[in-house]
């Protein structure tokens, strides 16, 4: 009989209270208002690199249609001049498709350009997929010196 009382004693003992579930819940809350806002300004920073090392490639292949086609494409022919051949004697192929952006849009390109003249502006319109912006919103271009 001894034996049936401890097995009912350890019974009731076994489990969390409401207040230590609580507890936990809380410190686990706090934690992540506090870890979670960085995570996420990493991650924006990480498609930031990567934007400016996206318009770095496409333009080399850029520079490489120039240097096979004596011209960079126009802007009617667009980024697709990379892909598919436009009609040049010359053309070899540079990229096997055109990427989207970090964000998904697609990158914008304009010969002759606003910000080089001589050349071609290549741009993505950043995390707000429109033009302008500030922060990992802002345009990311050729013409960045960063």
């Amino acid at each position: 009989m001894r034996v049936d009382k401890n097995i009912k004693f350890a019974a009731r003992q076994s489990g969390f209270t409401l207040i230590e579930i609580m507890v936990v819940v809380i410190i686990i809350g706090l934690l992540s208002t506090m870890i979670l806002p960085n995570l996420f300004n990493q991650q924006d920073k990480a498609f930031v690199t990567k934007a400016k090392a996206d318009v770095s490639k496409v333009g080399s292949a850029l520079d490489l249609y120039r240097l096979d086609n004596f011209s960079y494409p126009s802007t009617s022919e667009g980024l697709q001049a990379l892909v598919t051949n436009p009609g040049k004697p010359n053309w070899t192929g540079y990229l096997n498709k055109i990427q989207k952006d970090p964000w998904g849009n697609d990158f914008q390109y304009q010969q002759p350009g606003t910000h080089n003249p001589n050349g071609y502006d290549l741009w993505s319109f950043g995390k707000d997929g429109a033009p302008g912006g500030e922060g990992s919103a802002r345009d990311i271009g050729n013409w960045d010196a960063e």
